[in-house]
């Protein structure tokens, strides 16, 4: 049976594919709420009347939770929002499949400089609270950026990034324990 982006997400949540009306359960949650409004906008998008509704209602989530997060953005299924809080994300940014995003993190776009541009981020990252990542850089697969870091050079797959400005050290299991329920 072929699951909805919708489900793919929640699923990381429960660890189960929900119905529809299990999901709508499961809104009472800011960040699963957000999650849920940002993909029938995502989907909606280029359709007349239905987008421009739920753009509308997404731009009061984005102000209510503090998630910035655009349907313009490209993310890959699976993705989970661990807390509710403050969140800024470039609308040209991409990510990838099953990645974990924390409270205060901020991905963005650097305006000058060799790294003029945006960062792609891969499948399987998890990014801590707090964490800034910015310009044209490529996160590998399987990275953890820990809390507080700034990164704002390439991270090769299975890396651990942490500090100001982020130290990188490789390890093969870098999201271990850290990314569940994988779609």
């Amino acid at each position: 049976m072929g699951y909805s982006i919708i489900q793919k997400d929640f699923y990381r949540e429960s660890g189960k594919y929900l119905s529809d009306i299990q999901i709508m359960k499961k809104c009472f949650s800011p960040n699963l709420h957000y999650i849920y409004v940002l993909r029938k906008t995502q989907k909606h998008y280029k359709t007349p009347f239905i987008g421009l509704f739920y753009k509308l209602v997404l731009r009061h989530y984005q102000i209510k939770y503090g998630f910035q997060i655009y349907p313009e953005t490209e993310i890959g299924e699976g993705l989970y929002l661990g807390h509710w809080g403050q969140l800024v994300i470039n609308p040209k940014a991409k990510i990838g499949k099953n990645c974990n995003i924390a409270q205060g993190v901020t991905i963005a776009q650097s305006n000058r400089g060799k790294n003029e541009g945006v960062p792609i981020i891969g499948n399987e990252v998890w990014i801590g609270p707090n964490a800034v990542i910015v310009g044209k850089i490529t996160i590998g697969n399987n990275v953890l950026i820990a809390p507080n870091a700034y990164v704002n050079t390439d991270i090769p797959d299975n890396s651990i990034a942490l500090g100001n400005p982020a130290i990188i050290t490789p390890k093969m299991n870098a999201t271990e324990g850290y990314i569940n329920n994988k779609v």
